[in-house]
């Protein structure tokens, strides 16, 4: 773990005794941006000349790993923040950075990823949700995205990817929840992660213009950070698998103790797939090769899968007493939504599929 990990790691104590109302929905879910931000968890991999503590987009993986030990919902939440202040590192539109980008870091302002939806569109598995109509210098914004993260109520600014009525390439785009038309629906009913301030969002004929752009090319902006989106999500499954690893180990114990050769060997893959995921980041070499990620997030999708298993035949039947072994049920039902989030491993699947038949033809 990296040394400004270390440095905040007695702090996340405060997610891990949480956890379990922010998996039901029963604690204030605007209050968990704040506590990220005042652990100074969302300047992690951010460079220090735009107000971050510096590294790189790997520390910030290995930050959402931290706090998926400890919460997913907190870490999916983080996870969105941080992917949208990506979005401002890399858009060339200076003045929208330098507007939103100190608020993020600071965890006074909630920034949501809307961009599934474009990275859904690129692999040609969906159209694009939002339209853009030209009117003259400024456009008006229709659609609905019927799933985001970080909403919170307080108020949040999402990005999005939106098509022009005019043929033009399809823009990425930032609004927020004070926009005239831009609506956020009731939370939607999660079986887990409810804290996560997770809605819908309709826009019926929203003003917008220069100034909400983040790039004027979705097309040639998406693939960009596709791997800052994809890596930053991978935490989650590194953190929920580090840790049902860690108390599989812990728990094996007597008669369990035939289980710990065969946590030692999925703890190795993990870690050497943390690896890989470390080196393409560094390389640049999931830009070129999308599918390469694609493959490592499937897999660290199967292991986190695994690792809960083998907690569960390591702690045995203590596994279902929740007076006795509380966490191992909320993390059960927190795992689930590792394999369906987007990108599925379902829509990755018949990517590469695709990608592989295009080849052979």
């Amino acid at each position: 773990m990296n040394a400004r990990i270390d440095a905040v790691d007695a702090d996340l104590s405060w997610f891990s005794i949480n956890a379990e109302a922010y998996n039901l929905g029963n604690a204030d879910a605007d209050q968990l941006v704040p506590e990220l931000g005042r652990r100074g968890l969302f300047r992690i991999g951010v460079p220090q000349a735009l107000g971050g503590d510096g590294g790189d987009t790997f520390d910030g993986v290995e930050a959402i790993a931290a706090i998926a030990e400890r919460s997913l919902t907190a870490a999916f939440v983080c996870w969105g923040q941080r992917t949208f202040i990506e979005y401002l590192l890399q858009s060339p539109n200076a003045a929208l950075r330098e507007r939103w980008l100190p608020a993020l870091l600071a965890g006074e302002f909630a920034g949501a990823t809307g961009l599934s939806n474009a990275m859904k569109f690129l692999s040609g598995i969906e159209s694009l949700q939002l339209n853009a109509t030209a009117k003259r210098e400024r456009w008006q914004l229709d659609g609905r995205l019927p799933w985001v993260t970080n909403l919170r109520k307080a108020g949040f600014i999402v990005a999005a990817a939106v098509a022009r009525s005019d043929g033009a390439a399809p823009m990425v785009v930032a609004i927020t929840d004070s926009e005239s038309g831009v609506t956020r629906s009731a939370d939607l009913d999660l079986v887990a992660l409810r804290g996560s301030n997770t809605a819908a969002i309709d826009i019926r004929a929203a003003d917008i213009g220069p100034e909400h752009v983040l790039h004027e090319d979705a097309r040639s902006f998406c693939p960009g950070v596709r791997p800052a989106f994809l890596s930053l999500q991978l935490g989650m499954s590194i953190g929920l698998a580090r840790i049902a690893l860690r108390t599989a180990a812990e728990q094996g114990k007597g008669a369990h103790a035939i289980l710990l050769p065969r946590v030692g060997e999925v703890s190795a893959e993990l870690e050497r797939l943390v690896g890989a995921v470390r080196e393409g980041l560094a390389s640049g070499r999931f830009v070129s090769e999308p599918a390469a990620l694609f493959r490592i997030r499937i897999r660290l999708a199967e292991i986190a899968q695994t690792a809960l298993g083998l907690e569960l035949d390591a702690s045995g039947g203590r596994a279902y007493l929740r007076d006795q072994h509380r966490d191992f049920a909320r993390r059960w039902v927190e795992g689930a939504f590792i394999p369906v989030i987007t990108p599925s491993l379902t829509q990755l699947q018949g990517e590469l599929a695709r990608q592989a038949g295009a080849c052979a033809a």
